[in-house]
C-alpha cells in the first residue's frame, strides 16, 4: 500500500479549534461493519450501544505539559518539546528543539524556575538528548512551567481550560506527550451509565509519543517504522479480556492508543501477556485483529498511521465512504472534534 491511499480532502474548518461544551456533548457516527450501515447519534448515548458482559478497556495515560519555553544563553528563543522519558531518569529526556538554529551538544538552554537544560547529543529520530539541571521535584516544576501540548492543527495558543480538557477523567499515570483523544468525551457520569448496563471497565497504560503525531515520510507504507511508546497491562485487565472473550463478551477498546497496546501484548491465538512493554506495532489494512472487537475513537488525519489502524479495523472503502459522509455532515475533526464508534 502506498501513502497516497490514506488522503482525504477536509476543508479546513471542520477543523475543531476548540472542544465541545460538555465532554458527551460531541456527535457520535456509528459504523457496524456486518452490514455496512453508517448512522448517528451523540455520545452521551454511547452506553445503548454497549451489551451486557462487554469489557470497555480504557488508556489511563495523563498528558504532562510538555511544552517548554525558555532561551540559549545567548538570548535566542529556543522551544523545547518532551517527547520521550530515558528510562530510569526524570531529568533525562528525548526533545524535539525548535530555535533559528539546530543546537549543538554542550548548548545550554535556560527555562523559567531556574532550570538550564544541556544538549547532550542527538536522540531518537529527530530528538535531541536534554538533560535538565538544578532542578528538584521535576514533575512540580513541569507542572508550575510546562504548557499544554496542543496538536499544531489547533491554531491558538492553549489556555487556563485546555489543562483540564486536553485530559481524560481518568488520567493517572503521568507520561504522555499527546492525549488519547477517544477519552475525552467521557465524564465519569457516562463512564457509571456504561458499568450500569453489565459492562466492566478495565484500564492500561500507554503513554503516547512521538509517533502519534510525525508524518509518515515513505510513500511505501513498508518502509515505515513507528517510534516506540511505552505501555503497562495490569493482569487484573489481562484476567478481564480472558474472561469475556470466553464468555462470549466483546473488548470494545477506547481509542487507537489502547487498541495498539492490546494488539502489540497479543499472542497470535489471541492470549494477552501482561507486563510492561514498548508498543511499535504498525498497524494497516491487512491486519488480522486478535483481540479488539469494537473500537471508540475521533477523526483522524489525512496520511497518519492513526486513520490507517482504524482502516484496517473498519474496512478501508467502509472507512472512507464514513468520512466523506462526516465531511458532508460538518461533523467537527480531530482531537477536539467529535466521534465514532465501529462494531
Amino acid at each position: 500500500m502506498h501513502l497516497a491511499e490514506f488522503d482525504y480532502n477536509l476543508p479546513p474548518e471542520l477543523i475543531a479549534q476548540v472542544p465541545a461544551e460538555r465532554r458527551d456533548a460531541a456527535r457520535l457516527m456509528t459504523l457496524r461493519r456486518a452490514d455496512g450501515l453508517i448512522g448517528e447519534t451523540v455520545f452521551q448515548e454511547i452506553p445503548a450501544l454497549f451489551r451486557p458482559g462487554d469489557l470497555l478497556v480504557l488508556n489511563d495515560t495523563r498528558v504532562i505539559p510538555a511544552r517548554l519555553l525558555g532561551q540559549k544563553e545567548s538570548g535566542g528563543k529556543v522551544e523545547a518539546f518532551l517527547v520521550r522519558r530515558i528510562t530510569g531518569s526524570d531529568e533525562h529526556w528525548h526533545c524535539l528543539v525548535k530555535s533559528s538554529k539546530s543546537p549543538r551538544p554542550g548548548t545550554r538552554f535556560l527555562f523559567p524556575g531556574g532550570v538550564s537544560a544541556l544538549v547532550e547529543g542527538r536522540g531518537e529520530g529527530e530528538c535531541w538528548l536534554l538533560s535538565f539541571e538544578s532542578v528538584a521535584g521535576f514533575g512540580a516544576w513541569l507542572e508550575a512551567y510546562g504548557k499544554v501540548p496542543l496538536p499544531p492543527y489547533i491554531k491558538r495558543q492553549p489556555g487556563a481550560a485546555d489543562r483540564d480538557r486536553y485530559q481524560t477523567v481518568f488520567a493517572a499515570a503521568d507520561g504522555a506527550v499527546a492525549a488519547p483523544t477517544a477519552g475525552l468525551h467521557f465524564t465519569p457520569e457516562l463512564l457509571a451509565a456504561v458499568e450500569s448496563r453489565g459492562v466492566t471497565v478495565a484500564p492500561l497504560t500507554l503513554h503516547v509519543g512521538l509517533g502519534t503525531f510525525m508524518p509518515i515520510r515513505s510513500e511505501d507504507l513498508q518502509e515505515h517504522r513507528m517510534h516506540r511508546e511505552r505501555y503497562l497491562i495490569p493482569e487484573a485487565t489481562a484476567q478481564l479480556i480472558r474472561e469475556t472473550r470466553r464468555n462470549g463478551g466483546r473488548v470494545v477498546a477506547l481509542g487507537t492508543t489502547t487498541t495498539r497496546a492490546l494488539e502489540q501484548a497479543a499472542t497470535e491465538d489471541g492470549e494477552i501477556v501482561a507486563g510492561e512493554g514498548e508498543a511499535d506495532i504498525f498497524i494497516r489494512p491487512g491486519y488480522r485483529f486478535r483481540v479488539v472487537d469494537a473500537l471508540i475513537t475521533n477523526f483522524h488525519l489525512p496520511c497518519s498511521t492513526l486513520l490507517m489502524l482504524v482502516a484496517a479495523f473498519a474496512g478501508k472503502d467502509f472507512l472512507f465512504n464514513a468520512y466523506a459522509e462526516a465531511v458532508e455532515r460538518r461533523f467537527r475533526f480531530y482531537s477536539y472534534g467529535d466521534a465514532m464508534i465501529i462494531y
